[in-house]
């Protein structure tokens, strides 16, 4: 959840402007999920490794970039962060596809390709982000539909 917000910090810190916007809303949607599963005293939640090591290597990225000012990297810690992040969803979607609901991640490979569409300064720290969110829901709708695809 930390790593989309990071990745729009070092996007707009590139001139990402509206661009970023995709990344954002991937981190409101994570933060959002979170919140309710708080709020709900049926809900289970538990901190992982996996959610430790994230959140270090989400903070890792912060520390690249204080102490070098490379966004190009800074940014790739963010990407590694919630690539790894998304990991449990794909072994989730695998093992139990009718819990995920498939127009979340089409609508979110919808405004990646959106922000892509309205990049103006193409370098690595602006479009990264979007690309690797476009790729990793492409991938999750694909283990969602991979059923009806292999028949």
């Amino acid at each position: 959840m930390l790593a989309p917000f990071i990745g729009v910090f070092f996007q707009l810190k590139a001139g990402a402007g509206l661009a970023s916007l995709p990344v954002f809303l991937a981190g409101a949607g994570s933060l959002l999920v979170i919140v309710f599963s708080l709020r709900n005293k049926n809900a289970y939640w538990e901190l992982t490794k996996l959610d430790m090591i994230c959140g270090v290597l989400s903070l890792t990225s912060l520390v690249f970039y204080i102490y070098t000012h490379n966004l190009s990297i800074s940014i790739l810690f963010a990407i590694l962060s919630d690539g790894l992040a998304f990991i449990p969803t794909f072994i989730k979607s695998w093992k139990f596809p009718e819990t995920e609901t498939n127009s979340v991640y089409f609508a979110d490979i919808f405004n990646n390709i959106l922000g892509l569409l309205i990049i103006k300064n193409w370098s690595f720290t602006i479009y990264s982000f979007l690309v690797y969110l476009a790729v990793f829901n492409l991938i999750e709708i694909f283990i969602l539909y991979r059923k009806k695809i292999f028949k």
